[in-house]
């Protein structure tokens, strides 16, 4: 990829007196109507502001939803990121890429350019919905994909909120795909967690729960080091062939040396062991314990190093870089944005040194 690459170009439209609707309440989900031109083609969406702290900045991140038609090429909704704290507005692709490298379920994204009624809002990650969409671009069974709507998607019977003991079993959920019947195999996982007795719970917990691939998901947050990734930000999807749930990463731009508000975070700052109630009873058994630790070691060796990581980087970052320069809100940083890389570098150095001294807590 080279610096000629073309940006996909998101053209919105919206009436003056929606746009005006749209700004009145940040806070509001409720969509209004626009026009959007991508790839040649004319389609009506529905848009909303998205996130929830991200609300508040100066660029605005977006939902799209395809209203006519209501599939634009096999997808249903978009989510455009502003990636606004991000100084190098790649964090949040890095990861998603690096969790696809390692094995793990994840939403695809690329940067587009975004107008709207012609003003240039500059670059944007486009990251795909994890919804049914998802499930059948990737020939996966049906089933039931939950999000994790805040702290109390921990796995756990107490809130991770209030500290006490939750009211719901669903609690921190939001079905985003499935039946009302797909609430009960969600609460019946819930409760098997923190019911299972210890010695029955190697055994059992694999009727639950695709435990190969949550150890794959939980190796990219570490290895990434998302501070929320083990209570938030993430999808649940039940498997309807297999029963089992599986867990699919969302919002990683807080991560790779920076915190949720762009600032340096130390290496150390994630432990190798994680955190939820799920975690700690995987790790208590010692055959999944070494499953996790080998699997660290695999990563550590083959994915998690500057030599596989920072060509990927270079690669997006310079994608990205004659856009950045038209960004309203991001061209006076663009020096910032430059020195991005070596702060990914010497996260990476210094986050293999923490998680290698760190592999006998394992044993």
């Amino acid at each position: 990829m080279d610096e000629n690459t073309q940006l996909p170009l998101y053209k919105m439209f919206i009436h003056p007196m929606d746009l005006k609707e749209l700004r009145r309440d940040i806070w509001i989900d409720d969509p209004v109507p626009a026009q959007l031109t991508l790839e040649g083609k004319k389609v009506e969406i529905d848009v909303a502001y998205r996130g929830s702290h991200i609300r508040d900045f100066l660029k605005k991140s977006y939902q799209i939803g395809f209203f006519r038609p209501t599939k634009f090429k096999g997808v249903k909704q978009v989510h455009l990121n502003a990636e606004f704290k991000d100084p190098s507005m790649i964090r949040n692709k890095l990861s998603f890429d690096f969790f696809s490298e390692i094995g793990c379920l994840a939403p695809r994204s690329r940067h587009v350019i975004l107008t709207i009624n012609g003003k240039t809002e500059g670059v944007y990650l486009e990251i795909e919905s994890v919804d049914e969409n998802f499930l059948s671009k990737r020939k996966l069974p049906s089933g039931a994909i939950f999000y994790a709507v805040d702290g109390d998607a921990n796995f756990s019977l107490m809130s991770d909120l209030d500290k006490e003991t939750k009211k719901s079993l669903e609690l921190g959920y939001e079905r985003k795909c499935g039946e009302e019947l797909d609430d009960f195999h969600l609460q019946e996982l819930i409760y098997q967690i923190n019911t299972i007795l210890p010695e029955d719970f190697e055994s059992r917990i694999t009727q639950y729960v695709n435990v190969d691939q949550y150890f794959r998901w939980m190796a990219g947050i570490i290895f990434c080091q998302n501070y929320d990734g083990f209570v938030h930000n993430y999808a649940l999807y039940r498997n309807g062939e297999t029963g089992l749930f599986e867990v699919i990463p969302w919002d990683y731009d807080a991560t790779w040396g920076r915190d949720v508000n762009g600032k340096v975070m130390e290496a150390n700052y994630v432990p190798i062991t994680g955190y939820n109630t799920l975690t700690a009873r995987l790790l208590d058994v010692p055959n999944f314990r070494k499953k996790y630790r080998d699997m660290l070691e695999e990563i550590l060796e083959n994915q998690f190093t500057t030599e596989f990581m920072m060509p990927r980087a270079e690669m997006i970052q310079k994608s990205i870089r004659p856009y950045i320069l038209q960004d309203p809100y991001k061209k006076e940083s663009v020096a910032s944005f430059d020195q991005e890389l070596e702060v990914i570098r010497d996260y990476i150095e210094e986050r293999r040194k923490y998680l290698k001294s760190r592999l006998n807590k394992l044993d």
